[in-house]
Protein backbone atom coordinates (compact mmCIF):
# COMPACT_ATOMS: atom_id res chain seq x y z
CA UNK A 1 0.00 0.00 0.00
CA UNK A 2 1.63 3.65 -1.18
CA UNK A 3 2.92 5.93 1.44
CA UNK A 4 0.40 8.81 1.64
CA UNK A 5 2.15 11.86 1.10
CA UNK A 6 3.38 14.24 4.00
CA UNK A 7 0.73 16.77 4.87
CA UNK A 8 1.31 20.34 3.12
CA UNK A 9 3.10 23.58 4.58
CA UNK A 10 1.10 26.71 4.58
CA UNK A 11 2.23 29.86 5.21
CA UNK A 12 0.74 33.72 4.28
CA UNK A 13 2.76 36.94 3.17
CA UNK A 14 1.05 39.80 4.75
CA UNK A 15 1.87 43.10 3.35
CA UNK A 16 -0.32 46.05 3.50
CA UNK A 17 -4.21 45.47 2.98
CA UNK A 18 -2.86 43.22 0.40
CA UNK A 19 -0.52 42.59 -2.71
CA UNK A 20 -3.32 44.04 -5.46
CA UNK A 21 -2.52 47.58 -5.33
CA UNK A 22 -5.86 48.75 -5.29
CA UNK A 23 -7.05 46.23 -2.09
CA UNK A 24 -6.57 49.39 0.11
CA UNK A 25 -10.34 50.71 -1.50
CA UNK A 26 -11.87 47.24 -1.27
CA UNK A 27 -15.60 47.13 1.06
CA UNK A 28 -13.65 45.10 3.60
CA UNK A 29 -10.53 46.73 3.85
CA UNK A 30 -9.47 48.69 6.91
CA UNK A 31 -7.29 51.42 5.66
CA UNK A 32 -7.59 53.86 8.30
CA UNK A 33 -5.99 50.90 10.65
CA UNK A 34 -3.19 50.12 8.60
CA UNK A 35 -0.60 51.23 11.39
CA UNK A 36 -2.54 49.75 14.47
CA UNK A 37 -1.58 46.88 16.24
CA UNK A 38 -5.19 45.63 16.13
CA UNK A 39 -4.68 45.31 12.50
CA UNK A 40 -2.04 43.48 12.55
CA UNK A 41 -3.33 40.97 15.89
CA UNK A 42 -6.58 40.60 13.96
CA UNK A 43 -4.38 39.22 10.58
CA UNK A 44 -2.49 36.76 12.16
CA UNK A 45 -4.82 35.58 14.33
CA UNK A 46 -7.01 34.65 11.39
CA UNK A 47 -3.77 32.52 9.71
CA UNK A 48 -3.66 30.81 13.33
CA UNK A 49 -7.65 30.33 13.22
CA UNK A 50 -6.45 28.04 10.01
CA UNK A 51 -3.61 26.54 11.38
CA UNK A 52 -1.21 27.83 9.46
CA UNK A 53 2.33 27.06 9.76
CA UNK A 54 3.65 30.80 9.74
CA UNK A 55 2.97 34.33 8.59
CA UNK A 56 5.55 36.48 7.15
CA UNK A 57 5.55 40.04 7.19
CA UNK A 58 6.71 42.78 4.61
CA UNK A 59 8.94 45.57 4.80
CA UNK A 60 11.33 47.49 3.27
CA UNK A 61 13.81 50.48 4.29
CA UNK A 62 11.87 52.56 1.36
CA UNK A 63 8.17 53.74 0.43
CA UNK A 64 6.30 51.26 -1.78
CA UNK A 65 6.78 52.28 -5.07
CA UNK A 66 5.05 50.80 -8.74
CA UNK A 67 8.85 50.76 -10.04
CA UNK A 68 11.35 47.81 -8.35
CA UNK A 69 14.16 50.18 -8.10
CA UNK A 70 13.11 53.81 -7.51
CA UNK A 71 10.49 55.79 -5.94
CA UNK A 72 7.42 57.17 -7.40
CA UNK A 73 5.02 59.82 -7.38
CA UNK A 74 1.88 57.97 -6.29
CA UNK A 75 -0.52 59.15 -4.44
CA UNK A 76 -3.27 56.58 -4.97
CA UNK A 77 -1.37 53.40 -3.51
CA UNK A 78 -0.63 52.82 -0.02
CA UNK A 79 2.55 54.23 0.93
CA UNK A 80 4.57 54.11 4.32
CA UNK A 81 4.37 50.88 6.70
CA UNK A 82 5.28 49.83 10.19
CA UNK A 83 8.45 47.95 11.05
CA UNK A 84 7.76 44.06 10.80
CA UNK A 85 10.02 42.73 13.89
CA UNK A 86 7.91 45.23 16.40
CA UNK A 87 4.65 44.27 14.54
CA UNK A 88 5.68 40.29 15.54
CA UNK A 89 6.83 41.23 18.78
CA UNK A 90 3.75 43.18 19.10
CA UNK A 91 1.12 40.20 18.19
CA UNK A 92 3.34 37.58 19.52
CA UNK A 93 1.58 37.73 23.05
CA UNK A 94 -1.69 37.96 21.30
CA UNK A 95 -0.80 34.58 19.50
CA UNK A 96 -0.19 30.94 21.24
CA UNK A 97 0.74 28.41 17.68
CA UNK A 98 1.58 30.26 14.56
CA UNK A 99 5.39 31.28 13.77
CA UNK A 100 6.11 34.81 13.47
CA UNK A 101 8.50 35.55 10.82
CA UNK A 102 9.44 39.02 9.88
CA UNK A 103 11.56 40.46 7.29
CA UNK A 104 15.06 42.36 7.57
CA UNK A 105 16.87 44.23 5.02
CA UNK A 106 20.30 42.91 5.40
CA UNK A 107 22.23 45.02 3.12
CA UNK A 108 21.77 48.00 5.90
CA UNK A 109 21.15 46.44 9.06
CA UNK A 110 23.78 45.41 11.78
CA UNK A 111 23.69 41.45 12.37
CA UNK A 112 24.37 41.83 15.67
CA UNK A 113 21.28 44.27 16.48
CA UNK A 114 19.06 41.76 14.66
CA UNK A 115 20.37 38.77 15.99
CA UNK A 116 19.42 40.02 19.87
CA UNK A 117 15.69 41.05 18.44
CA UNK A 118 14.86 37.85 16.88
CA UNK A 119 16.07 35.80 19.87
CA UNK A 120 14.01 38.34 21.55
CA UNK A 121 10.90 37.53 19.82
CA UNK A 122 12.23 33.56 20.03
CA UNK A 123 12.02 34.33 23.57
CA UNK A 124 8.49 36.35 23.71
CA UNK A 125 6.88 34.36 21.65
CA UNK A 126 7.57 30.39 23.15
CA UNK A 127 9.82 29.75 20.17
CA UNK A 128 7.95 31.16 16.95
CA UNK A 129 10.50 33.36 15.94
CA UNK A 130 11.82 32.87 12.41
CA UNK A 131 13.53 35.57 9.81
CA UNK A 132 13.57 36.23 6.25
CA UNK A 133 16.33 38.16 4.85
CA UNK A 134 16.02 40.03 2.16
CA UNK A 135 19.01 42.15 -0.02
CA UNK A 136 18.83 45.56 -1.32
CA UNK A 137 20.28 47.14 -4.11
CA UNK A 138 18.02 49.68 -4.34
CA UNK A 139 19.98 53.58 -4.88
CA UNK A 140 17.56 55.16 -2.45
CA UNK A 141 17.73 52.83 -0.03
CA UNK A 142 21.42 53.00 0.22
CA UNK A 143 20.83 56.94 -0.13
CA UNK A 144 18.36 56.27 3.74
CA UNK A 145 21.30 54.51 5.09
CA UNK A 146 24.11 56.72 3.70
CA UNK A 147 27.24 54.37 4.96
CA UNK A 148 28.56 53.30 1.42
CA UNK A 149 27.43 53.99 -2.17
CA UNK A 150 24.55 51.92 -4.20
CA UNK A 151 26.32 49.26 -6.25
CA UNK A 152 27.06 49.64 -10.21
CA UNK A 153 24.16 49.10 -12.47
CA UNK A 154 24.78 47.21 -15.78
CA UNK A 155 23.58 49.38 -18.38
CA UNK A 156 22.61 52.56 -18.32
CA UNK A 157 18.45 53.32 -18.51
CA UNK A 158 16.79 53.81 -21.44
CA UNK A 159 14.39 56.89 -21.54
CA UNK A 160 10.97 55.05 -21.18
CA UNK A 161 12.43 52.45 -18.49
CA UNK A 162 12.74 48.75 -18.60
CA UNK A 163 10.00 46.25 -17.88
CA UNK A 164 10.59 44.07 -14.74
CA UNK A 165 9.32 40.84 -13.83
CA UNK A 166 6.73 42.76 -11.59
CA UNK A 167 5.48 44.51 -14.46
CA UNK A 168 6.60 47.96 -13.28
CA UNK A 169 8.97 49.87 -15.40
CA UNK A 170 12.00 50.51 -14.23
CA UNK A 171 13.71 53.79 -13.65
CA UNK A 172 16.98 52.47 -13.59
CA UNK A 173 19.06 49.68 -14.85
CA UNK A 174 19.65 46.38 -13.12
CA UNK A 175 22.75 45.49 -11.31
CA UNK A 176 25.58 44.11 -12.88
CA UNK A 177 26.21 40.15 -12.41
CA UNK A 178 29.48 41.06 -9.89
CA UNK A 179 27.61 43.51 -7.80
CA UNK A 180 24.90 40.97 -7.57
CA UNK A 181 26.91 38.31 -6.47
CA UNK A 182 28.28 40.62 -3.72
CA UNK A 183 25.22 41.55 -2.03
CA UNK A 184 24.51 37.95 -1.57
CA UNK A 185 27.87 36.82 -0.50
CA UNK A 186 27.42 39.57 2.27
CA UNK A 187 23.75 37.99 3.06
CA UNK A 188 25.31 34.58 3.67
CA UNK A 189 28.10 35.98 5.85
CA UNK A 190 25.11 37.97 7.88
CA UNK A 191 23.00 34.80 8.18
CA UNK A 192 26.22 32.93 9.56
CA UNK A 193 26.87 35.80 11.81
CA UNK A 194 23.21 35.31 13.22
CA UNK A 195 23.64 31.51 13.91
CA UNK A 196 26.82 32.11 15.69
CA UNK A 197 25.38 34.58 17.85
CA UNK A 198 22.38 32.51 18.44
CA UNK A 199 24.90 29.57 19.21
CA UNK A 200 27.39 32.07 21.65
CA UNK A 201 25.46 31.44 24.82
CA UNK A 202 24.74 27.74 25.46
CA UNK A 203 22.32 26.25 26.77
CA UNK A 204 22.77 26.07 30.18
CA UNK A 205 25.08 29.72 30.88
CA UNK A 206 22.63 30.67 32.58
CA UNK A 207 22.95 29.33 36.28
CA UNK A 208 20.83 31.59 38.50
CA UNK A 209 21.77 30.26 41.69
CA UNK A 210 20.76 32.59 44.14
CA UNK A 211 21.91 30.57 47.49
CA UNK A 212 25.82 31.45 45.69
CA UNK A 213 24.74 34.37 43.76
CA UNK A 214 26.12 33.24 40.90
CA UNK A 215 23.89 34.54 37.89
CA UNK A 216 25.39 33.07 34.76
CA UNK A 217 28.63 30.76 33.63
CA UNK A 218 30.89 32.89 32.05
CA UNK A 219 32.60 29.62 30.65
CA UNK A 220 29.54 29.49 28.69
CA UNK A 221 29.24 32.65 26.67
CA UNK A 222 31.89 32.88 23.70
CA UNK A 223 33.38 34.69 21.41
CA UNK A 224 32.28 34.39 17.83
CA UNK A 225 35.02 36.40 16.39
CA UNK A 226 33.80 36.60 12.79
CA UNK A 227 35.85 38.49 9.84
CA UNK A 228 33.87 38.57 6.97
CA UNK A 229 34.78 40.97 3.60
CA UNK A 230 31.99 43.73 4.88
CA UNK A 231 32.05 43.82 8.56
CA UNK A 232 33.63 41.66 11.33
CA UNK A 233 31.55 40.82 14.83
CA UNK A 234 33.56 39.37 17.73
CA UNK A 235 30.16 38.39 19.92
CA UNK A 236 28.92 36.81 22.22
CA UNK A 237 25.56 37.75 22.18
CA UNK A 238 23.88 39.94 24.76
CA UNK A 239 20.45 37.42 24.78
CA UNK A 240 20.50 34.41 26.07
CA UNK A 241 19.82 31.33 23.69
CA UNK A 242 16.39 31.43 22.86
CA UNK A 243 14.05 28.38 22.87
CA UNK A 244 14.96 27.27 19.52
CA UNK A 245 18.43 27.80 19.74
CA UNK A 246 18.15 29.31 16.39
CA UNK A 247 15.21 30.72 14.63
CA UNK A 248 14.56 29.58 11.38
CA UNK A 249 16.14 31.41 7.92
CA UNK A 250 13.66 32.22 5.25
CA UNK A 251 14.79 34.04 1.64
CA UNK A 252 13.06 34.66 -1.37
CA UNK A 253 15.29 33.11 -4.33
CA UNK A 254 14.37 33.90 -7.86
CA UNK A 255 17.26 32.87 -9.65
CA UNK A 256 20.88 31.86 -9.62
CA UNK A 257 22.14 33.58 -6.84
CA UNK A 258 19.18 33.45 -4.37
CA UNK A 259 18.92 29.96 -5.33
CA UNK A 260 22.72 29.63 -3.60
CA UNK A 261 21.53 31.83 -0.53
CA UNK A 262 18.71 29.37 -0.17
CA UNK A 263 20.64 26.21 -0.32
CA UNK A 264 23.52 27.37 1.90
CA UNK A 265 22.30 29.57 4.80
CA UNK A 266 18.60 29.46 4.61
CA UNK A 267 15.97 26.71 6.22
CA UNK A 268 13.38 27.53 3.90
CA UNK A 269 13.30 29.36 0.44
CA UNK A 270 10.36 30.95 -1.25
CA UNK A 271 10.41 30.30 -5.16
CA UNK A 272 8.27 31.14 -8.02
CA UNK A 273 7.90 28.47 -10.16
CA UNK A 274 5.59 29.17 -13.65
CA UNK A 275 4.72 25.55 -13.79
CA UNK A 276 4.90 22.49 -12.10
CA UNK A 277 8.16 21.26 -14.93
CA UNK A 278 9.85 24.94 -13.57
CA UNK A 279 9.42 23.51 -9.94
CA UNK A 280 10.82 20.07 -10.48
CA UNK A 281 13.72 21.92 -11.80
CA UNK A 282 14.48 24.48 -9.10
CA UNK A 283 14.22 22.41 -6.60
CA UNK A 284 16.76 20.47 -7.70
CA UNK A 285 18.75 23.07 -8.80
CA UNK A 286 18.73 24.12 -5.15
CA UNK A 287 19.06 20.23 -3.71
CA UNK A 288 22.62 20.21 -5.97
CA UNK A 289 23.53 23.73 -4.54
CA UNK A 290 22.80 22.31 -0.83
CA UNK A 291 24.95 19.04 -1.29
CA UNK A 292 27.96 20.91 -3.09
CA UNK A 293 27.68 23.03 0.26
CA UNK A 294 27.84 20.03 2.55
CA UNK A 295 23.86 20.68 3.39
CA UNK A 296 23.23 17.48 2.00
CA UNK A 297 21.35 15.86 5.06
CA UNK A 298 19.49 19.13 6.06
CA UNK A 299 16.29 20.14 5.61
CA UNK A 300 15.64 22.85 3.92
CA UNK A 301 11.92 23.39 3.31
CA UNK A 302 11.02 24.76 -0.24
CA UNK A 303 7.86 26.52 -0.95
CA UNK A 304 6.31 28.19 -3.64
CA UNK A 305 5.38 31.66 -3.67
CA UNK A 306 1.15 32.11 -4.97
CA UNK A 307 -0.61 35.49 -5.56
CA UNK A 308 -4.04 34.67 -4.88
CA UNK A 309 -7.54 35.81 -6.01
CA UNK A 310 -10.14 33.16 -4.18
CA UNK A 311 -13.83 33.08 -4.68
CA UNK A 312 -16.02 30.01 -3.47
CA UNK A 313 -17.71 30.86 -6.71
CA UNK A 314 -16.64 29.96 -10.01
CA UNK A 315 -15.86 32.98 -11.56
CA UNK A 316 -16.30 35.17 -8.66
CA UNK A 317 -12.51 35.71 -8.48
CA UNK A 318 -12.06 36.58 -11.83
CA UNK A 319 -14.78 39.35 -11.41
CA UNK A 320 -13.15 40.71 -8.55
CA UNK A 321 -9.42 41.25 -9.88
CA UNK A 322 -10.80 42.76 -12.73
CA UNK A 323 -12.30 45.56 -10.57
CA UNK A 324 -9.51 45.69 -8.91
CA UNK A 325 -7.23 45.74 -12.16
CA UNK A 326 -9.48 48.93 -13.54
CA UNK A 327 -9.72 50.73 -10.09
CA UNK A 328 -5.89 50.21 -10.59
CA UNK A 329 -5.73 51.72 -13.69
CA UNK A 330 -3.95 49.29 -15.25
CA UNK A 331 -3.26 45.27 -14.89
CA UNK A 332 -1.70 44.13 -12.01
CA UNK A 333 1.29 41.45 -12.46
CA UNK A 334 3.61 40.13 -9.90
CA UNK A 335 7.10 38.25 -9.71
CA UNK A 336 5.16 35.38 -8.60
CA UNK A 337 2.63 33.05 -10.49
CA UNK A 338 -1.15 34.25 -9.85
CA UNK A 339 -3.91 32.24 -8.86
CA UNK A 340 -7.44 33.20 -9.40
CA UNK A 341 -10.21 30.47 -9.01
CA UNK A 342 -11.80 28.72 -5.83
CA UNK A 343 -10.35 26.71 -2.88
CA UNK A 344 -10.92 23.37 -4.88
CA UNK A 345 -9.15 24.73 -7.81
CA UNK A 346 -6.17 25.75 -5.49
CA UNK A 347 -5.94 22.69 -3.70
CA UNK A 348 -5.67 20.97 -6.35
CA UNK A 349 -2.81 22.83 -7.89
CA UNK A 350 -1.42 22.78 -3.91
CA UNK A 351 -1.38 19.31 -4.41
CA UNK A 352 0.43 19.38 -8.13
CA UNK A 353 2.82 21.28 -6.88
CA UNK A 354 3.75 18.78 -4.05
CA UNK A 355 4.01 16.44 -6.66
CA UNK A 356 6.66 18.04 -7.98
CA UNK A 357 8.82 18.18 -4.98
CA UNK A 358 7.76 21.42 -3.06
CA UNK A 359 7.05 20.90 0.49
CA UNK A 360 4.56 23.76 1.06
CA UNK A 361 3.82 27.26 -0.24
CA UNK A 362 3.51 30.83 0.52
CA UNK A 363 0.12 32.38 -0.40
CA UNK A 364 -0.16 36.32 -0.70
CA UNK A 365 -3.67 37.51 -0.10
CA UNK A 366 -4.63 39.87 -3.29
CA UNK A 367 -6.68 41.72 -0.68
CA UNK A 368 -7.31 41.04 2.86
CA UNK A 369 -9.09 40.33 5.01
CA UNK A 370 -10.85 39.13 2.27
CA UNK A 371 -8.26 36.29 0.59
CA UNK A 372 -7.05 35.59 3.98
CA UNK A 373 -9.77 34.34 5.08
CA UNK A 374 -11.00 32.40 2.24
CA UNK A 375 -7.62 30.67 2.67
CA UNK A 376 -8.98 30.16 6.43
CA UNK A 377 -12.16 29.08 5.86
CA UNK A 378 -12.77 27.76 2.80
CA UNK A 379 -9.00 25.85 1.26
CA UNK A 380 -7.98 24.15 4.70
CA UNK A 381 -11.40 22.97 5.00
CA UNK A 382 -11.15 21.39 1.37
CA UNK A 383 -7.35 20.44 2.31
CA UNK A 384 -8.80 18.82 5.60
CA UNK A 385 -11.29 16.73 3.18
CA UNK A 386 -8.20 15.46 1.21
CA UNK A 387 -6.10 14.57 4.29
CA UNK A 388 -3.69 17.23 3.21
CA UNK A 389 -3.00 19.54 5.93
CA UNK A 390 -3.09 19.22 9.83
CA UNK A 391 -6.24 19.16 11.66
CA UNK A 392 -4.51 20.42 14.77
CA UNK A 393 -1.01 22.14 15.96
CA UNK A 394 0.87 19.39 17.36
CA UNK A 395 3.98 21.04 18.37
CA UNK A 396 4.71 24.43 20.44
CA UNK A 397 7.56 26.08 18.32
CA UNK A 398 7.88 27.00 14.52
CA UNK A 399 11.05 24.40 14.47
CA UNK A 400 7.99 21.79 15.35
CA UNK A 401 5.61 23.48 13.01
CA UNK A 402 8.19 22.55 10.20
CA UNK A 403 9.56 19.11 11.40
CA UNK A 404 13.31 20.97 12.06
CA UNK A 405 15.61 19.80 15.18
CA UNK A 406 16.37 22.30 17.44
CA UNK A 407 20.42 22.57 16.88
CA UNK A 408 22.52 21.95 19.65
CA UNK A 409 25.38 24.76 20.03
CA UNK A 410 28.15 24.49 17.79
CA UNK A 411 30.06 26.17 21.27
CA UNK A 412 29.05 23.64 23.28
CA UNK A 413 31.87 20.92 24.69
CA UNK A 414 31.20 17.46 23.29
Amino acid sequence: MPLSPPHLHLAVALDGAGWHPAAWREPAARPAELFTARYWTDLVTEAERGLLDFVTIEDSLSLQSSHPDAPDGRTDRIRGRLDAVLIAARVAPRTRHIGLVPTAIVTHTEPFHLSKAIATLDHVSGGRAGIRVRVSGRADEFAHVGRRTAPTAATAPTATGTPTATGATASAAPLTTAAVEKLFAEARDYVEVLSRLWDSWEDDAEIRDVATGRFIDRARLHYIDFEGAEFSVKGPSITPRSPQGRPPVAALAHDTVPYELVATSADIGFVTPRDTDDARAIVARIRDARAAAGRADDTVHIFGDLLVYLDDDPGAAADRRARLDERAGAAHTSDAPVFTGTPAELADLLQEGQRAGLTGFRLRPAALPHDLERITRALVPELHRRGAFRTAYRADTLRGHLGLPRPASRYAAA
